[in-house]
């Protein structure tokens, strides 16, 4: 069994490295309000911007990363010096690293969907050898990796920080139903192992905050309908026909097309009130996930070398004030979660990894 991975297109998103569009028909809305102006000359630089939130630029760092804690304590991956094995890692805010799980390369496995889960990581695994697996370890504990279970199912993943979600000791995940394309199983296991809980929803729908569900990753048109899995109530996401939504429960992010192109990026909420424009011309999403710590849209800036670069400007858009902040000019690999944004640049003559810490703005 090979667990069903699909790209969530409702993002139309920049990967800072691949770019793409998406095609649709039919007539925007009316756009809304511009984003309030930043400085006659450009977006502001986060420094200037935010001088008080936690930031690191770390070099010859021994892994690539997947789920910033802290701008230094980081889990990501490393092969072994032999070639031998794929490892997953913990640095440390003092530098010490961890090994937290290592699969043989000859497998080709992965380690894909680190999320933080209370004093624990969670992540899941896929080899060659078998069904894909969830793994976790405690963060502070020293003690071995610990499997929670190898029954995933027909599990969705598309990217997003949401792919796993954690509540009250339990990691939530989507799986298609075998017997029934048209349902959703939301499967659950305990933090500590056990027994697979399964409930069915009816439609295709993937695992968005607590308690949510959308369908934007399945729903040819984006983001079409929010559920609350605890209340059963449903927000329907209003759209044009050229127009491809992707919701939080807060916020939704609007691809408005003119023709074959992207042409802006609207927010508004998911019931289509307060929208307004934050973007337009070459601007992209620069991450699958909507409305950061329900304030902060991450924007990549496509420039004329970017295609062949695969560099972009990063931006930050603060939906709480209106303005727009520069990270870096030329950007690569950009990713968040857990509240952090992080992106590998230049700083001067090296290439480092740089990390900020959005909790702290």
């Amino acid at each position: 069994m090979r667990t069903v991975r699909r790209r969530d297109l409702a993002t139309v998103t920049v990967a800072l490295g691949a770019v793409g569009a998406l095609v649709l028909a039919g007539s925007p809305f009316e756009p809304g309000p511009a984003a309030a102006p930043t400085t006659a000359a450009g977006p502001a630089s986060a420094a200037a911007a935010w001088p008080d939130a936690e930031r690191a630029t770390l070099a010859d760092l021994p892994l690539r990363p997947l789920l910033f804690l802290d701008t230094t304590t980081v889990v990501g991956v490393s092969t072994s010096n032999d070639n031998r094995f794929l490892r997953l890692l913990l640095r440390g805010t003092d530098g010490t690293v961890r090994e937290l799980r290592r699969l043989d390369t000859a497998a080709n496995p992965r380690f894909e969907n680190v999320t933080a889960a209370g004093d624990d990581v969670v992540w899941t695994e896929f080899t060659d050898a078998g069904p894909p697996q969830i793994w976790a370890a405690g963060l502070a504990a020293r003690g071995p990796a610990r499997r929670l279970t190898g029954d995933v199912g027909n599990a969705v993943f598309h990217g997003s920080e949401y792919d796993l979600v954690h509540h009250a000791g339990r990691v939530y995940w989507t799986a298609g139903a075998a017997d029934d394309p048209a349902t959703t199983e939301v499967r659950s296991v305990a933090l500590t192992g056990g027994r697979v809980q399964v409930t069915r929803q009816k439609g295709e729908w993937t695992t968005a905050p607590w308690p949510w569900l959308d369908d934007g990753a399945s729903a040819g048109t984006g983001a079409t309908l929010l559920r609350n899995m605890s209340t059963g109530r449903e927000i329907t996401v209003p759209t044009a026909g050229a127009e491809f939504a992707a919701c939080s429960p807060s916020w939704c992010r609007v691809i408005v097309l003119d023709g074959d192109e992207p042409a802006r990026i609207d927010l508004m909420r998911p019931d289509g009130s307060e929208r307004r424009r934050i973007a337009d011309g070459d601007v992209r999403a620069a991450v699958p996930d909507v409305a950061i710590l329900d304030r902060f849209e991450i924007l990549a800036d496509l420039g004329p070398a970017s295609g062949s670069t695969g560099t972009a400007g990063l931006l930050v858009h603060d939906i709480s004030t209106g303005t727009t902040v520069e990270l870096d000019a030329a950007a690569n690999d950009a990713q968040s979660r857990n509240g952090l944004v992080w992106w590998f640049g230049t700083d001067g003559a090296s290439t480092r990894w740089f990390v900020l810490d959005l909790r702290t703005v």
